[in-house]
């Protein structure tokens, strides 16, 4: 498992934490489709993360 804040950084969308929190309160994260606006949302291996037109399957990524 890994937080949603933490996914931004990892996949390199967010340089920072503090970038990564000002885009998911801005409602510029969706998760499975939904607008996600708690940073700490914990994240599944088959829950999907979109961001700037790209979307990412948490469980290729992290593996």
């Amino acid at each position: 498992m890994i937080k949603l804040d933490q996914f931004l950084k990892f996949v390199g969308i967010a340089s920072t934490g503090g970038q990564a929190k000002i885009m998911i309160v801005n409602g510029e994260v969706k998760v499975n489709g939904e607008v996600e606006t708690r940073r700490g949302r914990k994240l599944l291996e088959d829950d999907t993360v979109t961001v700037t037109g790209k979307t990412f399957t948490v469980g290729d990524i992290i593996s």
